[in-house]
């Protein structure tokens, strides 16, 4: 099912979806973003490159009034696709448990639309993954140090998400740009994941403590603190900010670790052994994460630069650029995982996602915008 190989919305095609689909005065019924994919018929993609137009639920043109149908295709003749994702929200986890899946939510994977599909190819892709036998629900919510990659963590003032990866700061005699590998041993060492998971969507003070497992797995302070709030990437939110107005790319932070309480082990898979720079990302691609609550899940790509609103609870509702989006492979608890190809290599940081589709910041951008290294080495 491979699609394009990277591959992105036309700068004419983007600006008339940010206009038509996303205007900031009376933006479509149900539409929530769009991206880069390939076009589905009959439940299956065709191969044919598309403008795909994602929106909490599907209804039909004959209910829809004329200003809030979808054309065919944009201006430049790119085919349109309109896929149904739910309601795509930051994945910490609740306060609450999750409720069971309604109705509504039950029909995005049983009515054999591209929803379905997509659900199903985000079941296991690997056989041997049957030798590890059933995974313990309560796995990766224990605490562990060191801690490896895929476990809970937290800031105080949160639930619990997840840890992302061991990270560290450019090294001096860095010579590409942004900086790739340099010389000399590392000063800091850092755990990486979410705003929204160690800096509770910009409200929580540098120097705050993190705890590992995360405060809704028992994590306490001090006894369980495994870093100190270091730095994270502000959040734009609306109504604070007008949705057109934002410039979000990532949703990341940093906790300064001590380098024996932490290591880059992913849970499951190993070290990340590189990272993938953007360009090299494309629709089709396998992945998999290591994530809090669900553990290890595979999945494939659907767009790599799409632009989707995210909700984000009492913080706001805040629009993110440049993301790939996924099928199905997380839920609330794994936000932070690092999403890798299937040889581990870095590919996103995960961060919000629905019961369908799984949204995941451009690992490139994370590092560029953090300042920090992910692997010894570049993919």
């Amino acid at each position: 099912m491979r699609g394009p190989t990277g591959g992105q919305v036309s700068d004419s095609s983007r600006q008339q979806a940010m206009s038509d689909f996303l205007r900031p005065q009376a933006p479509l019924a149900n539409v929530v973003g769009f991206g880069h994919g390939v076009k589905w018929s009959d439940g299956r993609p065709t191969g044919e490159e598309a403008v795909l137009v994602f929106v909490t639920q599907k209804v039909p043109e004959s209910m829809l009034p004329e200003r809030d149908v979808i054309p065919r295709q944009m201006d430049d003749g790119t085919p349109t696709d309109v896929i149904a994702v739910g309601h795509v929200s930051a994945q910490r986890q609740p306060r609450q448990q999750p409720r069971r899946a309604s109705e509504q939510d039950t029909q995005y994977r049983s009515d054999g639309s591209v929803a379905e599909q997509l659900s199903q190819l985000s079941r296991p892709l690997l056989e041997e993954l049957r030798e590890m036998g059933t995974l313990e629900p309560q796995l990766l919510r224990r605490r562990l140090r060191p801690a490896p990659a895929g476990i809970s963590v937290g800031n105080v003032r949160v639930t619990a998400g997840t840890l992302g990866s061991v990270v560290y700061d450019f090294l001096p005699g860095a010579t590409t740009d942004p900086p790739g590998p340099g010389l000399g041993v590392p000063g800091k060492f850092y755990i990486l994941s979410n705003n929204h998971v160690l800096a509770d969507s910009n409200r929580a003070q540098l120097g705050s403590p993190i705890v590992q497992p995360g405060v809704f797995d028992g994590g306490q302070d001090p006894a369980d603190r495994i870093a100190t709030l270091d730095r994270f990437i502000t959040i734009q939110f609306a109504p604070q900010i007008p949705p057109a107005q934002h410039n979000n790319v990532v949703d990341a932070a940093l906790g300064k670790v001590e380098f024996e309480d932490a290591t880059r082990q992913q849970y499951f898979s190993g070290a990340p052994r590189a990272w993938r720079r953007r360009a090299n990302v494309a629709v089709g691609d396998l992945v998999k994460k290591t994530g809090r609550t669900t553990n290890i899940s595979f999945g494939r790509i659907i767009a790599v630069d799409a632009t989707i609103d995210v909700n984000y609870g009492t913080a706001g509702t805040a629009r993110f650029k440049d993301q790939i989006l996924t099928t199905n492979i997380s839920a609330g608890g794994d936000s932070g995982s690092l999403v890798t190809s299937l040889d581990n290599v870095a590919v996103g940081l995960l961060f919000a996602g629905s019961s369908v589709v799984t949204v995941a910041n451009h690992i490139e951008n994370v590092r560029a915008l953090l300042r920090v290294e992910i692997a010894e080495q570049l993919a």
